[in-house]
């Protein structure tokens, strides 16, 4: 199979895009929908059942809402601003998907059509560029509203998202280690050939990504900047109608894109799992599956039905850490301001320094051992599973994040007074009565 030629590239390249819009647009529109249902089920409610067969139609509904109602703009607020926060805060999650591959390329008569909007050469560092844009429009909500709740709001976004951002990249260089690469397609193509999805050989990573994406999302447990209870919704405060919604739709994009980067880096992304059927990747101007013994390259053979049950598991992939983001939205207690900041300055940045310096000397180590395939997948998993069950049970059991509990431990060492103070009680009180007091 060749390349397309350059007419066909411009055509297919539009279709991707009018595609790949349309369906994160729908999936986005049906993200609400599952939520409301899985928070229902969780909560022992129906949730929406009234619009459409099972309620299939309420999204719909929604949108209606929310275009129909009248937009409010305070007095006092910065009107430029205040219009451009809603967009700065949609656009990266939209344009981060496009350099997302989405299923195995697709063979036509007129060649080989790549299942991925834009295969740029940077793109790992594109989607953490614009990752770190969507800070922007959510405190420009907050400052041009010139409200202080929402204010506070846009300040504890900008702090939270800036906090796990650091987290979030050093999390990603154990995964570029490994695959050599910062292309999204290459990452794909070498956990194919190393017979090990990332998320077993680099299980730390993983789990230190997937804590980092719930607070870039600003998702429960880490949803602070619009924390109800004491800040009226934040950084959206003074937000109504269709721009109040673009803010949800934000945030639900933010969640598929985010679910549709923990299975390309670390679940093979569109590979199918135990089949080589699948396994494409451009080598010098040619499509090929893999190589021999002999190093010789071997021709790969794309087909539709590929393409399609390539897509069927991205999808599945992906919709799987999508439910995880729901159901722990409506598990997990919001943590306090001060928890987040520790958690990601004083845990979670240590662990993923001393993580990728581990890594590093490990892959090195291994490299120069000449272990390699299966074997060094194997190393590695246990390496990294060591390292997890280390930072699960060791470094985290309850000394960091103790919730707002005080135990009886440290309520007698607040209260029983140190020294000759100790003396006030009367001769022969119990000690309990001197506490109380």
């Amino acid at each position: 199979m060749t390349e397309l030629s350059p007419t066909a590239f411009w055509i297919s390249s539009w279709a991707k895009v009018m595609f790949v819009f349309t369906v994160l647009m729908v999936a986005v529109a049906y993200m609400t929908y599952a939520e409301r249902r899985v928070s229902a089920f969780i909560q022992d409610r129906l949730g929406p059942n009234r619009v459409g067969p099972f309620g299939l139609l309420q999204p719909i509904a929604d949108g209606i809402k929310n275009i129909l109602k009248e937009e409010t703009m305070p007095a006092t607020a910065n009107r430029t601003f205040f219009v451009l926060a809603p967009a700065l805060s949609i656009i990266p999650a939209l344009v981060t998907f496009a350099v997302i591959p989405f299923a195995a390329p697709l063979g036509t008569p007129w060649g080989v059509v790549d299942m991925i909007v834009a295969d740029i050469p940077i793109g790992i560092l594109f989607v953490l560029a614009l990752a770190s844009l969507g800070v922007y429009g959510l405190f420009l909500a907050g400052w041009s509203s010139n409200n202080k709740y929402a204010f506070l709001g846009g300040v504890r976004s900008s702090a939270q998202m800036v906090s796990y951002e650091v987290a979030l990249g050093l999390s990603l260089i154990p995964v570029l280690m490994l695959a050599g690469n910062v292309t999204l397609t290459e990452i794909v193509w070498q956990q194919q050939q190393l017979g090990f999805w990332y998320f077993l050989p680099l299980s730390l990573a993983f789990v230190l990504f997937v804590i980092s994406a719930f607070a870039e999302t600003n998702r429960l447990p880490f949803d602070l900047p619009e924390a109800e209870s004491e800040l009226i919704t934040g950084y959206h405060t003074e937000y109504s109608g269709m721009k109040f919604s673009m803010f949800f739709i934000a945030e639900y994009a933010h969640i598929i894109t985010a679910s549709a980067l923990m299975a390309t880096l670390f679940l093979g992304g569109w590979s199918v799992p135990f089949w080589s059927g699948d396994h494409m990747f451009w080598h010098e101007g040619a499509l090929i599956s893999g190589f021999t013994a002999a190093g010789e390259p071997i021709a790969a053979d794309p087909a539709w039905w590929k393409t399609l049950l390539t897509l069927l598991s991205f999808a599945l992939k992906t919709a799987f850490f999508a439910f995880v983001f729901i159901w722990v939205r409506w598990t997990l207690p919001r943590f306090r301001y001060d928890q987040v900041m520790h958690l990601g300055w004083k845990v979670m940045l240590p662990t993923a320094i001393a993580y990728v310096i581990g890594m590093a000397a490990a892959i090195l180590l291994l490299d120069q051992l000449g272990i390699e395939g299966f074997l060094f997948g194997a190393i590695l998993t246990v390496l990294s599973g060591i390292a997890t069950l280390f930072f699960v049970f060791v470094v985290d059991r309850d000394r960091v994040i103790g919730g707002g509990a005080v135990t009886t431990q440290s309520l007698r060492s607040a209260r029983v007074p140190v020294g000759p103070a100790r003396e006030v009680a009367s001769v022969g009180e119990p000690p309990s009565a001197s506490i109380e007091r």
